[in-house]
C-alpha cells in the first residue's frame, strides 16, 4: 500500500487541472451533450487512406476543374474563414450569386445529409454538386476529367489511391477523394469538449449560463448529439427569406420552408448565419432562433449567455496543406 499511494498521487498530477475538482454541480446538464470524435465515421466502400486524402486536399484546391479555371472548392470554403466564406450568398461562376449561404465544411463527415436542403446523403454526393452547378463552378463532369488528365502528376496520384482501377480518373473517384478530405477537417478539443471530459474550468461562468439556458429553453431539442444538430428537416422562414427549402426537393407541401438543423460547431467563426446568410451576428441569431422556433423573446441577458456558450464550441483547426499544384 505505501507503494501503492504515491503512484496514485504522481498519476493523478498529470491529470487536467479540471479532473481533479469534484463537479460544478451542472452534471445533469452536461449529460445532454457528447464530445466531438477525431473523425466521423468512414463509408465501407470508401475507406480513408492518406493517398485519397492527400489527392483529396489537391483537388479541393484545384480551379481547374472549374469552367473558368479560378474557381476551387475552396474559393467559397476558404480555410482562413472557417471554411466558409462569410458572405451572406455564395458567389460563383461569372459572379453569379447563389440562393443561400456557404455552410462550412468543418465536421461534416457527422452529419447525415448535405446540403441546406439534404439533397445529397453523404459526401461523396455532395462532392460533384457544385462542379457541375451553373451558378457554382460550372464545369461538367466529363470535361474535369479531362482537364485532369492532362497531369501525369494527377495520372500518378490517381493510381496510387485507387490502384485497383483500370481506368482511376473517374467521376466516382473524383468524389471519393474530396469526400476523403472532406472527414479530416474536423475540429475536436474545443473547450467546451475538454469541459465534457472533465476539465470544469475548461469554460467560464456565463458560458455555463449559456448552456442551462440552451437546455431549459429547449434548444438542445433540434442542436444535439456531437455535431450539435438532430440532422434533421425544420420549417422557418428567416426574416428576407422566401426560400422553400426541402420542398425544391422532394416537393411535398409539408417540406415548405424546412431546411436541414445546422451544426452549431464552430458557429462563432462561420457568420453570416441562416440560410440567405441575412444574419450577420451570433446575438441576432440566438434572438431569431428564441422567436420562430421555441416562440419566445429572449431576454438580452438570456442571450448574452447562450452566446458565450456558442463561442465555446469553436475548435482547434484541422492540419492541412496548401498543395502545389502541376
Amino acid at each position: 500500500m505505501k507503494k501503492i499511494l504515491p503512484a496514485l498521487i504522481a498519476s493523478s498530477a498529470l491529470l487536467p487541472a479540471g479532473l481533479a475538482i469534484a463537479g460544478d454541480g451542472l452534471e445533469d446538464y452536461r449529460d445532454r451533450f457528447e464530445p466531438l470524435p477525431y473523425l466521423p465515421p468512414i463509408p465501407s466502400d470508401n475507406s480513408l487512406s492518406a493517398e485519397k486524402v492527400g489527392l483529396g486536399n489537391m483537388l479541393f484546391f484545384e480551379p481547374r476543374i472549374s469552367s473558368s479555371g479560378v474557381i476551387s472548392c475552396a474559393t467559397c470554403h476558404n480555410p482562413a474563414l472557417g471554411w466558409a466564406d462569410r458572405i451572406p450568398r455564395a458567389t460563383g461562376h461569372h459572379g453569379q450569386v447563389g440562393e443561400r449561404n456557404t455552410p462550412t465544411v468543418l465536421n461534416s463527415g457527422f452529419l447525415e445529409s448535405q446540403f441546406w436542403d439534404g439533397r445529397a446523403p453523404d459526401l461523396e454526393t455532395q462532392a460533384l454538386g457544385p462542379i457541375e452547378a451553373g451558378v457554382e463552378m460550372a464545369m461538367d463532369l466529363d470535361s474535369a476529367l479531362a482537364r485532369l488528365n492532362e497531369f501525369d502528376l494527377y495520372q500518378r496520384k490517381f493510381e496510387a489511391a485507387f490502384p485497383d482501377d483500370e481506368d482511376p480518373i473517374n467521376a466516382e473517384n473524383l468524389a471519393k477523394s474530396l469526400a476523403s478530405f472532406q472527414r479530416t477537417l474536423n475540429t475536436p478539443h474545443s473547450p467546451f469538449d475538454r469541459y465534457l471530459r472533465g476539465d470544469t474550468d475548461a469554460i467560464g461562468g456565463q458560458a455555463k449560463d449559456g448552456m442551462v439556458a440552451f437546455v431549459d429553453n429547449g434548444c438542445v431539442a433540434c442542436h444535439r448529439g456531437p455535431e450539435l444538430t438532430d440532422s434533421q428537416f425544420h420549417a422557418i422562414q428567416v426574416p428576407g427569406s422566401t426560400d422553400l427549402g426541402r420542398y425544391t426537393v422532394t416537393k411535398e407541401e409539408s417540406d415548405k420552408y424546412r431546411f436541414r438543423t445546422p451544426t452549431l460547431r464552430n458557429v462563432a467563426a462561420t457568420y453570416p448565419y441562416m440560410n440567405n446568410g441575412a444574419t450577420e451576428t451570433l446575438e441576432e441569431a440566438v434572438a431569431i432562433m428564441g422567436r420562430e422556433m421555441l416562440g419566445r423573446e429572449f431576454e438580452e441577458a438570456t442571450i448574452n449567455d447562450i452566446t458565450a456558450f456558442l463561442h465555446t464550441l469553436t475548435g482547434e483547426m484541422p492540419d492541412f496543406n496548401v498543395p502545389a499544384l502541376p
